[in-house]
């Protein structure tokens, strides 16, 4: 492994050598620094000071020359400019394409100065880490807070390229003029929604979307579903198109949609069922949550069971799904509430969305792999909204050889058929991937392999997940690079969820807190809201199901907004925080504060608090991605599964809330299931403003 510093100095441009950071100069500083307070030379106070300037210099340096250069392209295109109003009138084609490469010239020379400021911003960002863990004080809170957010900040200019952009399109409106050489008058500028295609445009998007982590529709979906595809090249990279199966992919995304609708299908019929077995109606939590409980435990096995296989974790999964809604349908009929709960414990124990998420990130081409996360992304959302649609369809009641089909055992029957044809067609079309294959059959290579195949996160946090995770494992190499310790154990993936735990800094674990907030909030708003509805609305099992598909409906259309518009004009903390204070009004107008309780009030606070947690939930996952150690991006137990756990946990403690609250009654079941959501929110949005500056 080449670690940054040596990178840096392998990848400088000759002529601009003497502009980039001095890293090597910067790392002895920090050395330097560490001996003198230890010996009492400085103080933590002149230390601070002193490295400031001298980090505050360097920036200045590479922005001075940043600005330089920019003015020189713009001079450049100002001339190219002249060039071509004079060609426009003359309409020479053979001089238009010389001045279209003059122009990809000038696109060229922005890509190098694109890489320039992308290796600056990349040692800064190692350094300030250095400096904190070195010195054991957060001096990138401090740096970055005075610094970022200055009037007259340079820190600005290196991750927010404003000058940079207007190069860009600048570049991109004359090409796009000269593509078409008899002088349209169109412009990008009128079609805004139509990207211009030109290989050196495309070159300088690429590079700027890495360097400033902009994000479109997909990635934004990819984050979502915890794999977005980077430049790191992995063994998963590997994969071509001849080993690639189409059909393989889609059995997983029709596995994902399944599991989301079985998921969802019994909600609004849960509480009936439970009180139809001699139960209270809030018993539902129990019946609810007991598929999460299982997905506890599935996910640690799945995760492990998917660095061996993927056929054989996806055919145990649908017979313990079918076999689970097979009991869910039975216990009508056996009037036993143990049945109906060990179905559910049986389908939970089914839950292969670690197994979907890691298909996709170690077996999909790089090239399709954007568009197979936001399949995954899209499958689950259409399933959280077919599920209670269904339910609502399936409002009839007739017996067949002693066998009761009503509202409550439909759901149960009709996904014990859809799996049992499932397991059909992935038993004849599934086709287990070329590397998986190789694993199994040459015992010698086992050990290589295992560590390629565990280089990318299952449960969905892969490799691809982590931003720049080729630049972060080189980092955490930088950082152990005068420890005695061998440099391979500091790279070793975790071995427990004890080990994964200890990796984890406060950033991560007010991220992973957060996630637990809104799955806490949104396990509340779902798993009640039968019982809550027919109490004080009188709704039918019809109404409730059409209310929750509705609020499912909304994931994608909020996705496309937020993936296309908002994250390219806020900040992923700025976004962070406004999204945990719209939860938190949509938690606070739900409580019932009169005798009165009006649908327009429960609607739009439910509206409010399913949406913002959907919003929150992409950008935490972003944001979990930068600040996560890269030992925590491989291995069983790994930052994927430590988010899955954290959501299916809050899950569990919110079914088990609303059983809990049940026995003070109806009456009192909305606000006493209100309040741990409303504490749970309050503390994640305190904890998110104390670690706020670390999350840049």
């Amino acid at each position: 492994m080449v670690n940054f510093g040596k990178r840096l100095m392998a990848d400088q441009l000759e002529e601009w050598r003497e502009y980039y950071i001095n890293y090597k100069m910067m790392k002895k500083k920090v050395k330097q620094y560490v001996q003198q307070t230890q010996t009492g030379g400085k103080n933590r106070e002149q230390v601070l000071k002193e490295f400031s300037r001298v980090l505050d210099d360097q920036i200045e340096k590479i922005v001075l020359f940043l600005l330089q250069q920019q003015g020189h392209l713009a001079s450049r295109i100002k001339n190219l400019g002249e060039e071509r109003a004079q060609l426009m009138e003359q309409s020479d084609l053979s001089q238009i394409c010389q001045l279209r490469e003059a122009y990809r010239e000038v696109g060229y020379d922005l890509v190098k100065l694109l890489k320039f400021l992308d290796m600056n911003a990349t040692g800064i960002r190692k350094i300030l880490k250095k400096f904190d863990k070195r010195f054991g004080y957060k001096f990138t809170d401090y740096y970055v807070s005075t610094r970022a957010n200055h009037p007259y900040s340079q820190l600005q200019q290196i991750f927010k390229q404003v000058g940079v952009v207007a190069v860009v399109g600048a570049l991109s409106r004359n090409l796009a003029y000269l593509q078409d050489h008899r002088g349209s008058f169109s412009s990008i500028y009128d079609h805004p929604s139509i990207t211009f295609k030109d290989p050196v445009i495309e070159q300088i998007n690429h590079s700027v979307q890495k360097l400033t982590h902009s994000t479109n529709f997909l990635q934004f979906l990819g984050q979502h579903a915890l794999i977005v595809p980077n430049d790191m090249q992995s063994g998963s990279d590997l994969v071509d198109d001849q080993s690639y199966s189409f059909l393989s992919l889609l059995l997983n995304l029709v596995n994902t949609f399944l599991y989301m609708v079985n998921t969802y299908i019994i909600v609004p019929t849960a509480d009936d069922y439970s009180v139809s077995l001699g139960a209270a109606a809030t018993v539902c939590g129990v019946i609810i949550g007991s598929m999460a409980v299982a997905q506890i435990f599935s996910s640690v096995y799945f995760s492990a069971w998917s660095n061996k296989s993927y056929f054989r974790p996806l055919v145990f999964s649908s017979i313990m799904l079918f076999l689970g809604n097979l009991l869910y349908a039975l216990a009508y009929d056996l009037n036993s509430l143990t049945v109906l709960i060990v179905g559910r414990l049986m389908c939970g124990l089914g839950s292969a969305r670690a197994v979907n998420r890691r298909y996709i990130s170690d077996c999909v081409p790089l090239k399709t792999r954007l568009q197979a996360s936001a399949g995954f992304v899209s499958a689950s959302a259409l399933g959280m909204a077919c599920g209670p649609a269904l339910a609502g369809l399936l409002q009839t009641e007739l017996r067949i050889y002693g066998l009761t089909f009503n509202q409550n055992t439909l759901p149960g029957w009709v996904m014990f058929l859809a799996w049992l044809a499932y397991l059909f067609w992935l038993w004849i079309s599934f086709k287990e991937p070329g590397h998986i294959a190789t694993d199994n059959s040459v015992n010698t290579q086992s050990s290589d392999s295992a560590h390629q195949v565990s280089g990318n996160l299952e449960d969905g946090l892969g490799q691809p997940l982590l931003l720049d995770a080729k630049e972060r494992h080189d980092e955490d190499g930088e950082d152990n690079d005068d420890n005695e310790e061998d440099p391979e154990e500091s790279h070793k993936p975790a071995t427990s969820l004890a080990a994964a735990y200890r990796l984890l800094t406060p950033s991560v674990k007010v991220q992973l807190l957060i996630y637990f907030m809104l799955k806490f909030a949104m396990e509340i708003l779902l798993s009640e809201s039968s019982v809550v509805t027919t109490f004080y609305f009188n709704w039918t099992t019809g109404t409730v199901a059409i209310f929750l598909a509705v609020l499912g409906l909304t994931v994608l259309p909020v996705n496309v907004i937020v993936g296309s518009y908002v994250t390219n004009l806020f900040q992923d903390r700025q976004i962070l925080v406004a999204s945990e204070i719209m939860v938190l009004m949509g938690i606070v107008m739900s409580f019932c504060f009169t005798p009165q309780y009006s649908v327009p009030q429960y609607v739009t606070s439910a509206l409010i608090t399913f949406v913002f947690s959907e919003v929150l939930e992409g950008v935490n996952l972003s944001l979990l991605s930068r600040v996560m150690s890269s030992r925590l991006s491989r291995g069983t137990y790994n930052g994927g599964l430590l988010s899955t756990e954290a959501g299916t946990l809050a899950r569990v403690a919110a079914d088990m809330t609303i059983t809990a609250a049940g026995y003070l009654g109806q009456s009192r079941l909305l606000n006493a299931t209100l309040v741990p959501s409303l504490v749970i929110c309050v503390a994640s949005i305190v904890a998110t403003f104390c670690t706020y500056n670390s999350l840049y």
